[in-house]
């Protein structure tokens, strides 16, 4: 029979989602799968992994909104536009208030354009730009429009902003953090970030890589069935409307 649905994984740090994926793949003896939603290697949370006949639902789980929560740390900016990447500016913050960080969090939110980082997989003729990047050449990129439905401020301790904001699929939160630093005029980076909801699915119903070893003889009963998750795709798009 095999098994076809949907795996809601809280992915860890320090791996990719293609690495993801290839672990949910041998642990449930599963031959094809893939991702609903690429997050970064640091980067936690819900990643969406669909299993055998499930990769037809890749698009519909795609347009789904997204939640993260994350930290934006003040004064620093880095070639990644993260905590991975070598500084190449650094700029005195201690004078940004949370009345200006407030204010630049409106401006924002809405239809806005975003232009995709080097260190991305946006590809080039082919090629992953965070390939070109490594090699040091910077490619010109189109700018994107994204739609970001809410910024809120969770916490505020120099030089450090812990934030949460729901948008659009396809929005780059470590740009959206880069941007929101060169509006404050001292430069930033996202230093932490955890996506906590894609769609229909949140964090708290996420099973972590230790949740699944734990009931490795059972792992597959973490799956959720294509019916279900059609169906809930389907209810989701009648509350919306």
């Amino acid at each position: 029979m095999g098994i076809h649905g949907v795996l809601n994984l809280n992915k860890p740090p320090k791996i990719t989602s293609r690495q993801a994926v290839d672990y949910v793949k041998r642990l449930l003896s599963v031959k094809k799968a893939g991702h609903g939603g690429t997050l970064d290697p640091d980067a936690t949370g819900v990643l969406l992994i669909c299993l055998g006949k499930g990769t037809k639902l890749f698009e519909a789980l795609q347009a789904g909104t997204k939640e993260y929560e994350g930290t934006l740390t003040l004064g620093i900016t880095t070639d990644t536009l993260d905590a991975n990447g070598q500084i190449t500016k650094t700029l005195n913050a201690s004078q940004i208030t949370l009345d200006q960080i407030r204010s630049v969090c409106q401006q924002f939110i809405g239809e806005i354009e975003q232009i995709p980082p080097m260190f991305s997989a946006v590809k080039h003729k082919g090629k992953p730009l965070y390939k070109l990047a490594r090699q040091g050449i910077e490619i010109e990129r189109r700018p994107r429009h994204v739609s970001i439905e809410s910024i809120e401020l969770l916490l505020f301790c120099p030089p450090e902003v812990r934030f949460r904001v729901v948008c659009s699929k396809g929005t780059y939160i470590r740009t959206l953090a880069s941007d929101m630093g060169t509006a404050l005029g001292c430069g930033a980076h996202l230093s932490d970030l955890t996506r906590t909801r894609s769609g229909i699915f949140n964090i708290e119903s996420a099973y972590t890589f230790d949740a699944l070893e734990r009931t490795s003889e059972s792992a597959g009963q973490a799956v959720i069935p294509i019916e279900v998750v059609d169906n809930m795709l389907k209810q989701q798009l009648v509350l919306t409307r």
